[in-house]
């Protein structure tokens, strides 16, 4: 199969390149540019689990109806409502108010909105947090409860508390239970009729002796120090059940501020600060205390960046990239290209201060928003949204000679509604399928792509943004579904690319789960970076030359060292910007964030707290770009090291490089 277009010649330098995309762009300019989008109905109501339609209409300037298709989707209603991006057709899982946008694929980018209102069902139960059990008189504990309605819907409502016996034990408004004397008692959490209940038995406290002992007495910001407490009766025999409490008595240094906490200490004794000093921390039974104290430096981890090379792309807006090293032996790097005209552009990266346009690929698409090539380096599937015959799917093309760069194939069956994201592992497309699924697709015959398998969860309302492989592992990104690691072939369970089998499920704290990416520390822990992705992007509904709109989100830090037990420990939070997609190696989280920039952040060692705040950021490089699609606009969407020099992909201005050093130190 011959390809769609081509830029020439090939030695196209990379200052000079995209003045050959003239006649794409004057082909786009041909298209009616839409004015205004109506979308009907244009307020709803819907009960949990019932279905509606609703459609859209474009107009151009002069009020004539515009023949074009629409992207439809609700960004806060994710996991909550579905909305087939194709059809307009939505069906309510959970209660909620909700704004269903119509975007127009088509020049000006006009976008309609119709407002679902789903009223919130019953209140099905409250659970309370402890499982209850054996106390003892003079000990408290907080207690947290969780109030699920009929729609399995987790509500943010207060919730009465109470006990049966005041005498022998109480509680506050706020679940903090404290026993009094010994006895049986109940405590209960209730709201709008629905009560939960758990029960405890209060005995004389044991307690006589109570020691602290810390894992290590000095450490640097951001390092994790346990600390261990150990409660002993009159006879010297260990209880290990009473709760223990862990205070914190700071001295931070005189640079410390009280714009945050400087330290902080949780209920299992994990210590982390934030600024350098000296800090006790006590443990606290009733009627005994111990304490230990420790000594923190600065992290000193900062490097300069420097910029190597960039290969601008101007006219139209950049989406991922891929950099790997070629069968010649150089390096190469793809990008793909964002709400534009289906282009692909190819790039010689071994000189990353002179990257070199090789060729380019444009197929019948709007959107090619990931690009990936296989472990040998000849084989890259690109993926396609907003096809003129609306048929999307996969291209696959050969890139052995990344001059030279030819269609094989391309695999549409089922992958009509767009594909986003997608993976290549071992002779197989994992391939995200109309943000509902992933879809398998065997290429050990490029020519010849079919499909083995796909794997769908079953959560109401569920959707997938982005899957990552590593080593037969799937890492799925399923928005208010957290993230998703499934056994394709990797794994104990079973699974294949024929038969992926889900092992876990984690649902991030609060979180919108747009980017998962696994990390094996050398501290033998395994952490599961889960990136956020909260806001409006500047390509909902963007006029020309507009600046990016403002995103949130931060990564979400989980412990799946225990994979039946995983544990959400950290954070890496930017105010002034949102996550989007990450790399990680050697001990370093390569960030992307948005009008944020590319963040580099030391992840050495356990992790605990907000990452931002304890002197783990080795550099931050924004990108500007007085040419580019906005001028001097960074918007970071996607980072890679390789070889020693890390490349992104900003979607304003192409792909650049920079590269780390260790700060020089200054000589008095």
């Amino acid at each position: 199969m011959s390809k769609t277009s081509r830029i020439a010649p090939a030695a196209l330098t990379a200052a000079a390149a995209f003045t050959a995309t003239a006649g794409v762009a004057a082909q786009e300019a041909q298209q009616a540019e839409v004015a205004r989008v109506e979308v009907a109905p244009a307020a709803l109501t819907l009960q949990v689990g019932e279905k509606a339609q609703v459609s859209a209409t474009a107009y151009d300037a002069g009020g004539d109806v515009v023949d074009v298709p629409f992207l439809f989707f609700s960004r806060e209603g994710r996991g909550r409502l579905a909305v087939d991006r194709n059809t307009g057709e939505i069906e309510a899982f959970k209660g909620g108010e909700y704004a269903v946008r119509a975007i127009a694929l088509a020049p000006g980018r006009a976008a309609g909105t119709a407002t679902v209102t789903v009223p919130y069902p019953p209140i099905d139960r409250v659970e309370i947090s402890e499982e209850g059990g054996r106390f003892y008189a003079g000990a408290t504990v907080r207690h947290k409860a969780v109030v699920v309605d009929e729609a399995e819907d987790v509500r943010d409502l207060a919730v009465a508390w109470s006990t049966s016996d005041e005498s022998v034990a109480t509680v506050d408004r706020f679940g903090v239970f404290q026993a009094h004397a010994p006895g049986e008692v109940t405590l209960s959490a209730a709201v709008e009729g629905v009560v939960g209940r758990i029960g405890y038995e209060v005995a004389d406290n044991p307690v006589t002796a109570i020691a602290v002992d810390a894992g290590q007495t000095r450490g640097r910001t951001g390092d994790v120090i346990r600390f261990t407490a150990t409660a002993t009766d009159a006879g010297g025999a260990v209880v290990e059940d009473i709760p223990v409490v862990f205070g914190l008595v700071a001295h931070p240094g005189a640079t410390a501020t009280a714009d945050f906490p400087p330290a902080e200490i949780d209920a299992k004794g994990r210590f982390v600060a934030y600024s350098p000093g000296v800090y006790t921390v006590t443990a606290n039974v009733p009627g005994q205390t111990a304490h230990a104290t420790v000594e923190i430096l600065p992290r000193h981890v900062a490097e300069e960046v420097s910029l190597v090379g960039h290969a601008p792309v101007r006219n139209v807006s950049t989406s991922d990239l891929w950099v790997w090293e070629g069968v010649d032996g150089r390096d190469y790097a793809i990008t793909g290209t964002h709400s534009a005209h289906g282009g692909t552009y190819w790039w010689d990266v071994t000189d990353p201060a002179n990257p070199v346009l090789t060729d380019s690929l444009v197929v019948d698409a709007r959107t090619t928003n990931d690009v990936k090539v296989s472990e040998d380096g000849r084989v890259c599937a690109i993926s396609r949204e907003g096809a003129s015959n609306r048929r999307n799917g996969i291209v696959i093309a050969d890139c052995t000679d990344p001059r030279n760069i030819e269609i094989i194939s391309t695999y549409d069956d089922e992958l009509t509604g767009g594909v986003h994201n997608l993976f290549i592992h071992d002779g197989h497309v994992y391939a995200v399928n109309n943000g509902v699924r992933f879809d398998v697709i065997n290429i050990e015959d490029p020519a010849n792509p079919h499909r083995v398998g796909r794997f769908e969860l079953d959560t109401p309302g569920h959707a997938i943004h982005d899957i990552w492989i590593v080593d037969g592992i799937a890492y799925t990104s399923n928005w208010g579904d957290g993230v998703a690691v499934i056994d394709v072939g990797g794994g104990d369970k079973g699974g294949s690319p024929e038969n992926p089998v889900l092992i876990t499920r984690f649902r991030d704290i609060g979180g919108a789960t747009h980017a998962a990416f696994p990390y094996r520390s050398p501290t033998g822990r395994f952490y599961v970076f889960m990136g956020d992705e909260i806001g409006a992007p500047p390509f909902d509904g963007q006029e020309a030359g507009r600046t990016p709109e403002f995103m949130a989100g931060y990564i979400h830090v989980v412990d799946f060292t225990d994979p039946a037990n995983p544990e959400e420990v950290a954070r890496y939070e930017v105010p002034e910007a949102g996550s989007h997609n990450m790399w990680i190696e050697d001990d370093r989280l390569y960030a992307a964030f948005y009008q944020g920039g590319l963040r580099v952040v030391d992840i050495s060692g356990e992790l605990k707290g907000n990452l931002y705040h304890q002197g783990r950021e080795i550099a931050v490089y924004k990108a500007y770009d007085p040419d580019g699609v906005v001028a001097n606009a960074p918007f970071t969407w996607g980072p890679q090291m390789h070889k020693g020099n890390l490349f992104f992909s900003e979607y304003f201005s192409g792909m650049w490089a920079v590269k780390l050093e260790p700060r020089r130190a200054l000589v008095p």
